[in-house]
């Protein structure tokens, strides 16, 4: 990922594709607390273990805004979003 940004929105998904949407500044720590379990939380809950979206902002406004907009949309839609970059729902963080 790239080192140019310093905001993530991101989208994990478990294998049956319950979605999860969250922000950090730690993308690669986020997704290894979320494959890991490693807090009690809705993706360790629901097994959203596969980064399968993200987007990269520089400031945290313009990310926390984008969160809330996404967290906002039906699930139809947040689907085609991720369907747009990923139609194979691959593990972005497993790819190079």
């Amino acid at each position: 990922m790239s080192n140019n940004y310093e905001y993530y929105v991101y989208i994990m998904a478990s294998k049956t594709k319950v979605l999860y949407i969250g922000v950090t500044g730690d993308i690669d720590r986020r997704v290894h607390e979320h494959k890991e379990g490693l807090v009690e939380s809705f993706t360790k809950k629901y097994r959203c273990h596969r980064l399968v979206y993200f987007e990269e902002y520089k400031y945290v406004y313009d990310a926390l805004t984008r969160e809330k907009e996404l967290k906002g949309w039906m699930r139809y839609k947040k689907i085609t979003l991720i369907e747009e970059v990923n139609p194979s729902w691959d593990d972005l963080s497993t790819l190079d």
